[in-house]
């Protein structure tokens, strides 16, 4: 377990002066995979900076799928919005690959963000790279094939959490794209064909990664800029 909140880059990027301010607030936990960090519609209280592993954001339709829109891992924070006010969550935040995490409390962070820029700062910008991956895995989702998009999700877990291997079913990785599962054992299937993958009992492991970009779609460069704030 990584327990070093200096691990999230945010918290490390920080002035000294103004992480010393903020880290006496923190407490560090794991939390497992599938663990619900808010639903839509809930009041923030916590907020989240991951040190390890992954944070997915879902948009909740009216028949009750869900599609990734984010992610979230040691170079970001989940609920930071909930910093200056009563915030209610828009998404569903899940975690996605297991997670080691600094909390702190939205009251907490709303007062010392009153004191520091930089600390308010912090917040403003990552939620605009949070609408920017918003905006993106839209585009994506509407022009890309399932095949590009499914390696683009691949190398943005990979990246995200640190992690070659990505443990899950075909089922909730068709929730993520928004796709049939079907397509996704076809797609799967075909890149463990070709040597690109390996999958097998819910666990996937990126066997080429260099084979891996050459098949996703341009939106895994923008993510990237996206998350160089």
């Amino acid at each position: 377990m990584s327990n070093d909140p200096l691990a999230n880059t945010l918290l490390a990027n920080l002035p000294r002066s103004d992480f010393d301010l903020v880290r006496p607030y923190l407490t560090v936990g794991a939390f497992s995979r599938g663990k619900v960090l808010a639903e839509v519609g809930d009041e923030i209280d916590q907020i989240y900076f991951p040190l390890a592993g992954m944070i997915s954001l879902l948009t909740i339709v009216k028949d009750g799928k869900a599609i990734e829109t984010a992610t979230i891992g040691r170079d970001g924070v989940f609920g930071a919005a909930a910093a200056f006010g009563l915030h209610r969550s828009q998404v569903r935040a899940i975690v996605q690959v297991p997670i080691d995490a600094a909390t702190i409390s939205a009251p907490m962070l709303g007062r010392t963000a009153e004191k520091r820029k930089a600390i308010q700062l912090l917040c403003i910008r990552y939620n605009e790279v949070l609408l920017a991956q918003a905006r993106i895995s839209a585009a994506c989702n509407a022009l890309h094939n399932v095949e590009a998009r499914f390696c683009r999700w691949l190398l943005q877990t990979g990246k995200v959490s640190g992690n070659k291997t990505v443990a899950l079913t075909q089922e909730f990785l068709s929730e993520m794209l928004g796709v049939r599962r079907t397509s996704v054992t076809e797609v799967a299937s075909k890149l463990q064909s070709a040597g690109v993958i390996s999958y097998s009992r819910g666990v996937i492991n990126i066997v080429d990664h260099s084979a891996l970009r050459e098949r996703a779609c341009e939106c895994f460069e923008a993510l990237q800029r996206e998350q160089a704030i």
